[in-house]
């Protein structure tokens, strides 16, 4: 379940200079304008070959003019989603009890957080998404309606198989980009990853450290109290929206959290 399709309202945190390769019209020619955008952004012709033979993806356009403003009730969003997903939660929490704690340490953020997060973007790592990231982002991108961010969150990706951290036949996900067990936008996965198994990548697709870590390192990075309340009204609840903008997105992380903390 990516955030970007679930809420249609996603923080995108891109961290990336701005491009200007000319949207629309001919795709070949927008991907070599972005290439030499790319280059000059000090991304390497390894990583640029990541584009070589990229075609248009119409199936993410269809999708991406099909969003529209959520419209559940929090009641509706939240009542199937944690009672499927609240057993296996919960043996999560004492399967990863030694991993969250020391997370919890570094960073601040209690597990119940972690571990809700998880399960309502993938199912505590199941379902990841296998539509190639990198060609979804160059469709985005050279479609007119946000093309720039998804130039920057194309650079972002690029990046990524750069910094060693996936190749780009491991890039597979979401149908808007999102990678990882957590559903990073590439621009947050270059922000926010982290090594935490220290096996020298950052890695959200296969490692269940990286992706819990990263989450709370994100959190953090947004102002996350440690040792506060996390309920509606509070400073926590409020770093909730860095993750998604949708409110009844940031209820139902909470209500999922309170469960496991047996509130």
């Amino acid at each position: 379940m990516t955030k970007y399709a679930v809420a249609c309202a996603v923080l995108f945190l891109s961290a990336t200079p701005a491009l200007a390769a000319q949207c629309g019209g001919d795709f070949e020619s927008f991907l070599a304008a972005f290439r030499r955008e790319a280059a000059g952004q000090g991304v390497s012709p390894r990583a640029l070959a990541a584009l070589d033979g990229v075609t248009p993806n119409p199936q993410v356009i269809a999708l991406d003019h099909r969003q529209g403003v959520f419209s559940q009730s929090f009641e509706q969003f939240s009542g199937h989603r944690i009672a499927e997903r609240i057993g296996k939660a919960q043996r999560m929490m004492h399967t990863h009890a030694a991993l969250l704690a020391g997370i919890e340490r570094q960073f601040g953020v209690p597990g119940s957080i972690l571990i809700a997060i998880w399960g309502l973007e993938t199912d505590f790592g199941v379902d990841i998404g296998k539509t190639p990231v990198i060609r979804s982002l160059a469709t985005l991108a050279h479609d007119c309606r946000r093309s720039q961010m998804f130039q920057g969150e194309l650079l972002a990706a690029l990046q990524i198989v750069d910094r060693g951290d996936l190749s780009p036949a491991e890039m597979r996900g979401a149908w808007a980009g999102e990678l990882g067990q957590a559903q990073f936008l590439p621009s947050n996965y270059i922000k926010f990853a982290v090594d935490y198994d220290r096996n020298g990548h950052r890695d959200l697709v296969r490692s269940v450290p990286d992706t819990l870590a990263s989450i709370a390192n994100l959190l953090k990075s947004f102002g996350w109290q440690r040792g506060g309340d996390y309920r509606e009204g509070t400073a926590n609840f409020a770093v909730l929206a860095a993750w998604n903008k949708s409110a009844v997105y940031q209820k139902t992380i909470a209500a999922f959290a309170e469960r496991l903390d047996g509130r």
